[in-house]
């Protein structure tokens, strides 16, 4: 059987998460969620995903903190992120491209089709 392809979502919109939870487990994949920054990397000592799908506004800590974070670690960086957020001026684009995310996402333009079709081209 193959492994089971696991992602973290992290996402502060509980709506999102709930979304997102069914959609990709519908798939088969494996998923674990965390409502801000903090919980996202307290997950990621035990959690190793394939891929994480990142918002960048959220409590506690941010996803520009927390790509910042992912950077810092050796085998954190090498995760795929797609960012998915509301946040679309080119200079929040500009500075997470600096951290190597894979795609950049603006949730109201994209229907979780297209979010599901990026998941499977970066993993």
């Amino acid at each position: 059987m193959a492994k089971s392809v696991k992602i973290l979502v992290v996402e502060d919109d509980f709506f999102l998460i709930k979304i997102f939870q069914t959609k990709l487990s519908e798939i088969g994949y494996e998923v674990k969620v965390a409502a801000d920054g903090v919980l996202a990397l307290d997950i990621l000592k035990k959690f190793i995903p394939d891929i994480i799908l990142l918002d960048l506004v959220m409590p506690r800590k941010d996803g520009f903190e927390v790509l910042e974070d992912l950077h810092k670690d050796s085998k954190l960086k090498k995760i795929p992120v797609i960012v998915l957020t509301n946040l679309g001026q080119e200079s929040d684009i500009e500075r997470v491209k600096k951290y190597g995310v894979k795609d950049y996402l603006v949730k109201s333009d994209v229907p979780i089709q297209d979010v599901v079709k990026k998941i499977k081209q970066y993993i």
